[in-house]
């Protein structure tokens, strides 16, 4: 395993159009799952200069059913869209909440489909099967307290201290379009220095030359410092703080955005494998969704039980099969104990219903309203509050170590 190194992990705010377009399908996947936690949500959306559009399949009891619209229904998810673009704070002659023209193509998912997910089909007793087929990876590693890879917990917490202090009033100055990368130095594997930060923002008109320039710079890294620990960071540091000049035009306006293309900046931002699948817009019988949250919850419960320092892990699903078709963990010479004893030890806790879809989203709590706060700044390193980031919770460091004798 390589020691000295270099890494760079980046990350987009909640106003970069991708991540617009993966808070409008998180906050659709909510509102059905409010009004059915067994609702078939598959949303994507595609926002572009005041334009928000919808298209997908869905199930929802009271809201959709025998190809027909509940009263009020498409009203209540036209008004949800707008709120997230409000929430956001996209009032701009080019993306507007109120003004923008919103379509929705939603319609019933297929019935070859459901067939091969429903639990009890046609009156058999076989459990829920996986909604798709398909390969997940969940990660940890201890070089952060949130068990995450320092690049990427850098770069979110950087653009979530910039949308704070755009919405306090603290930096007026601030739009909501933003773009974030940090590289570190590492040495025997952990991060010793900073070598470069890059942010571009976008901003109010003229703070791109003389003093609000100026001001907009020494912001941004006033904000750096602090979230990069004081010890990383020296007069050797390069910054790149909006390294193209003019910022003003951005969202949605500046560049069309679409659910699901930003996996790696919602997942480790490229310190582990990723299967291919996104998580936004998927109601949880989605294993891309729901296999990725049980395998990083797995590796972050091994980190945190000091079985190792790094934990890569793997499972693999066919569709309309409950029972994942393989477990794979690699402690990357890092474990206590044989990466296959961890494996055998994780088959045997019977809490965790043997990984299938159903006993992921039971263990976990998955079937409520809890996407949207998880659609922007990583799945991943956030803290498990209530029913949120319930894979982020380390309560299963006693059931592995009792499993481990």
């Amino acid at each position: 395993m390589r020691q000295s190194y270099l890494f760079t992990s980046e990350s987009v705010s909640e106003g970069h159009p991708d991540k617009v377009s993966d808070q409008i399908s998180d906050a659709i996947v909510d509102l059905f799952l409010s009004k059915d936690p067994e609702a078939r949500v598959a949303c994507e959306t595609l926002t572009t200069t005041q334009l928000v559009v919808l298209a997908g399949e869905i199930r929802c009891r009271g809201v959709y059913e025998n190809g027909e619209w509940a009263p009020g229904a498409l009203e209540e998810i036209e008004k949800t869209v707008r709120g997230v673009v409000k929430d956001i704070g996209y009032e701009q002659d080019g993306f507007h909440w109120e003004t923008l023209t919103f379509e929705n193509h939603l319609h019933g998912q297929s019935a070859h489909i459901a067939q091969g997910v429903d639990a009890g089909v046609e009156g058999s007793n076989k459990d829920e099967g996986a909604g798709d087929q398909g390969i997940m990876f969940g990660y940890a590693c201890d070089e952060t307290p949130d068990l995450m890879p320092a690049t990427l917990d850098y770069s979110h917490k950087i653009l979530q201290q910039l949308a704070t202090d755009r919405k306090s009033g603290a930096a007026p100055f601030l739009e909501p379009d933003s773009k974030s990368q940090v590289t570190l130095r590492f040495q025997n594997g952990k991060p010793v220095a900073c070598t470069a930060v890059v942010i571009s923002t976008q901003h109010a008109p003229g703070y791109d030359k003389g003093e609000k320039e100026a001001e907009l710079k020494a912001y941004l890294k006033k904000a750096i410092a602090s979230v990069i620990p004081a010890e990383l960071l020296s007069d050797e540091t390069v910054y790149h703080l909006n390294p193209t000049g003019t910022f003003e035009i951005g969202g949605p306006d500046g560049d069309a955005g679409l659910t699901g293309r930003k996996i790696i900046v919602d997942t480790y931002g490229g310190a582990a494998p990723h299967g291919g699948g996104a998580f936004s817009g998927k109601d949880p019988t989605k294993v891309d969704r729901s296999a990725a949250y049980i395998t990083r919850y797995l590796a972050k419960n091994i980190v945190a039980a000091g079985l190792a320092t790094k934990c890569t892990i793997q499972l693999a699903y066919a569709i309309g099969v409950s029972e994942p078709l393989s477990l794979y963990v690699d402690t990357h010479g890092t474990g206590k104990v044989a990466d296959d004893t961890i494996e055998d030890a994780i088959r045997s806790i019977g809490k965790l219903g043997g990984m299938t879809p159903r006993g992921i989203r039971m263990h976990l709590g998955l079937n409520k309203p809890i996407y949207r706060t998880s659609a922007a700044y990583g799945h991943f390193g956030r803290k498990a509050e209530g029913d949120t980031f319930p894979w982020e919770r380390t309560d299963l460091v006693d059931d592995l170590k009792a499993a481990l004798g």
